[in-house]
């Protein structure tokens, strides 16, 4: 079996480094403009710079979102941000634009080009017309069973890629007009309110002001509230269908988040690719993608259509059920401590965990904390502030520190 590429998005240049390190073999981010992420961090051109040069001392590569779908004002300004991009020495442009693409071809032709999954790509038909166009890798529709994609991938000679983790709207492959709709924002330029996610209710036209609830439970309806996607039960499938590219949804998402999931796909996808007859996902990867900021998760579409169990009904919010509490910055095997970079409120007593990029996970309780003079403190409150703690056991650079702080969601994988 021919191991698949784990690709993970970055949100930022933490994000992205941090991917890389606990195990991603790409990574894909946006920039500040022609994206489809516009609340996310996003990077400059000097990030993408700096964080391709990292990529590739690791031998690995960043791909670029350039997937908006266009309008005039906007194709005049992409001539010079793609000969940036060239210049960065990006491996790749995500596009789902006909006119980006010509624009691409036209301007960067040395750049591969992936076909987004905005492109709502379904069949092996459209794969060939996008090859002939010059794609190297298209992006398949999230709503693709697995056959479906098993098919595709056996009438077809480039490059496959499909989403096997994160976050699920109701559209069709992400194009939406709920938000432009309602809000004024969006959603296929970048700017989407998430407006599926709302508490809805029914009014009739000759009684303004008065609603009608759609009988859910108490706190609302939430009838386009979708559970996250989640595939790591069937990464056999997948792979033996010839998938090229195992991607995780999340640009959105938190650092602590990229590195969890980044984490455990690569465990999985390792295991996968050593003994896929007799592979079962691990109750501790399971755990492990219980602890992220998640909905409840389903397969998606890997069955067919999904029924009224893929959504959530009674809440909009994704469980926070740890908080991603600082990041190691290094560790004093003489003295056994650990110094730290805080990323939210921590006080001495508290049990942390502690996620290392190699996967495994240690348990700490805060204790001798002192700053970055050596006095002793009870509470780091600052943001990014410097502080260390009595560690027993070494701790390996860019560990992820974490606290519990609500309730888990089961993880039906």
């Amino acid at each position: 079996m021919k191991r698949p590429e784990l690709l993970a998005p970055a949100g930022d240049i933490e994000k992205g480094r941090l991917a890389l390190l606990y195990g991603a073999d790409a990574i894909y981010l946006g920039g500040k403009a022609f994206g489809l992420r516009a609340y996310a961090g996003n990077f400059s051109l000097e990030e993408i710079e700096t964080i391709t040069r990292l990529a590739h001392s690791l031998g690995k590569k960043v791909y670029v979102t350039v997937n908006i779908f266009a309008r005039n004002e906007d194709i005049a300004a992409l001539p010079a941000y793609l000969a940036q991009l060239a210049k960065c020495k990006v491996d790749a442009l995500l596009v789902s634009d006909l006119g980006v693409w010509e624009t691409a071809r036209r301007v960067v032709p040395q750049l591969p080009l992936h076909v987004s999954t905005q492109a709502n790509t379904t069949n092996a038909a459209a794969v060939r017309a996008w090859q002939k166009l010059g794609a190297q890798r298209v992006v398949l529709a999230r709503e693709l069973s697995l056959a479906e994609i098993a098919a595709i991938a056996a009438q077809t000679e480039i490059e496959l890629e499909t989403f096997v983790h994160g976050a699920l709207c109701i559209s069709y492959s992400g194009r939406c007009l709920l938000s432009s709709y309602l809000t004024g924002r969006d959603g296929n330029r970048g700017a989407c309110t998430q407006a599926c996610r709302w508490r809805y209710a029914l009014t009739e036209e000759k009684r303004p002001g008065l609603y009608f609830p759609v009988e859910e439970d108490e706190r609302g309806s939430y009838i386009m509230n979708s559970k996250d996607l989640c595939l790591i039960a069937y990464l056999p499938q997948l792979i033996r269908a010839g998938v090229a590219s195992l991607k995780i949804e999340g640009r959105m998402k938190s650092a602590h988040y990229a590195a969890t999931v980044v984490s455990v796909y690569r465990r999985a996808i390792d295991t996968a690719c050593a003994d896929p007859e007799n592979y079962v996902p691990k109750e501790e990867w399971l755990q492990e993608l219980g602890k992220i900021s998640h909905r409840a998760y389903t397969a998606g579409f890997a069955f067919g259509q999904p029924d009224g169990s893929a959504m959530v009904y009674d809440d909009p919010k994704a469980a926070e059920v740890y908080s991603f509490v600082g990041l190691a910055l290094n560790y004093d095997e003489a003295g056994k401590r650990l110094y730290i970079e805080q990323r939210n409120n921590v006080k001495s007593g508290q049990r942390l965990e502690i996620l290392q990029p190699d996967g495994s996970v240690l348990p700490l309780v805060l204790c001798d904390m002192q700053d970055e003079e050596g006095n002793a403190i009870d509470v780091a409150p600052h943001a990014q502030q410097h502080f260390s703690t009595a560690c027993p056991l070494p701790v390996a650079k860019d560990s992820i520190l974490r606290r519990k702080n609500c309730r888990d969601l089961s993880v039906e994988a």
